[in-house]
């Protein structure tokens, strides 16, 4: 792989674009809790032939351990009774030998990796050497991270063990301020990974990233308006009791009502002529910040210059305690979010502790240099 692209070994026709209607949605529970949980949610959501793949989690990976961790492998067996029964197609995340060898022994059709795996290049391959010689479609999630290369990796080794029908699936990255997401959507990313790995399905999944039932529509329609091949969400027969996640889980019947509601349509741009004024004034202040923060800069290398010729530390605690008190002080009273502040001053704080330490590994500083400054 160079910088930029993948060469993957992509099968001709994916069975994950030829999922009819698109967009492709897969929807189903969290978790598997119960067998008639399942089915409840399985038979609804047949009614609705948007609907193509039902998902549920077998084995949940959580943060700490206690929290309920799937119900493993009796899940497999509700989900086997599901497709039998419904005829909709099914999908489980794996992570490692044990989860694929249980998922193909029960025929499940599809399978995804998870964020936390996709972030761990040894669970990836495990993954990948557990699947080799199996022809299954494979959909691989964002790492939790914005790495896109840990995610175009991830599929690269998929891909060498022999799945060629590959699939992404967006959900969203841990950023140092998500509001009002539970994980970031990043926009662009879309388009980045799409140049990086061109033909690949994409999906995306509003559940993750909203981590609440009222930004789905939203979430789902960008989605789409970035033209992204099905979305992925989460849909309980009765969320509010739900296992896990439930604040962004829905009905069956308000998915129905979601769908309803999208416009189906790539790439809607306004052109109004108030909008791009409002661009053209985006533009002249992005000027301006630009500009000053090429002067903070400046300022970074010159006291860079005198913590170098004084013997001082290029860190100094205190000082950066009290910007950030100041600054977010500042921000509230003119009701700018203080999280937002502390983001953009962090980035600005990490570059200006950068170049300050080029000041310390570069040639002597002279004192008449320092007494310039």
């Amino acid at each position: 792989m160079n910088a930029n692209n993948a060469n993957l070994n992509l099968v001709a026709e994916s069975k994950l674009l030829m999922l009819k209607p698109l967009p492709t949605v897969i929807a189903g529970p969290c978790s598997a809790e119960s067998e008639e949980q399942m089915l409840q949610t399985a038979r609804e959501l047949k009614k609705d032939k948007r609907v193509t793949v039902f998902r549920a989690g077998i084995w949940k990976p959580r943060t700490r351990p206690g929290l309920f961790e799937g119900v493993g492998r009796v899940g497999l067996e509700w989900l086997q009774t599901v497709k039998q029964e419904t005829g909709l197609l099914t999908a489980c995340e794996v992570a490692n030998t044990k989860h694929v060898e249980e998922a193909l022994e029960y025929g499940v059709d599809i399978l995804w990796v998870g964020a936390r795996t996709t972030v761990n290049p040894f669970s990836v391959q495990e993954v990948a050497d557990a699947l080799q010689g199996v022809s299954i479609p494979v959909l691989v999630k964002n790492p939790v991270n914005p790495d896109l290369q840990l995610w175009v990796g991830a599929l690269e080794r998929l891909n060498r063990a022999g799945i060629m029908d590959l699939g992404l699936i967006h959900r969203g990255f841990s950023t140092p301020n998500n509001k009002p997401y539970r994980n970031h959507p990043k926009w662009e990313t879309i388009q980045q990974i799409r140049s990086m790995l061109p033909g690949v399905p994409l999906f995306t999944d509003p559940s993750h990233i909203a981590g609440r039932r009222d930004l789905l529509q939203t979430i789902s329609q960008q989605a789409l308006h970035l033209g992204v091949d099905g979305l992925m969400i989460e849909t309980h027969n009765n969320p509010d009791i739900a296992m896990s996640d439930a604040a962004q889980q829905i009905t069956p019947e308000a998915l129905e009502k979601l769908l309803t509601s999208l416009d189906l349509q790539h790439e809607r741009v306004a052109n109004a002529e108030q909008l791009q004024d409002l661009r053209n004034l985006i533009d002249r202040l992005d000027n301006e910040l630009i500009n000053v923060l090429f002067l903070r800069s400046d300022v970074s290398k010159r006291i860079g210059a005198y913590k170098r010729a004084h013997a001082l530390d290029i860190y100094q605690a205190n000082r950066w305690s009290q910007i950030m008190e100041n600054r977010r002080a500042i921000a509230s009273e003119i009701g700018l979010d203080p999280d937002f502040v502390n983001v953009i001053y962090d980035a600005i704080h990490q570059h200006s502790l950068g170049v300050q330490n080029e000041i310390f590994t570069s040639a002597p500083v002279s004192s008449k240099a320092v007494n310039q400054s």
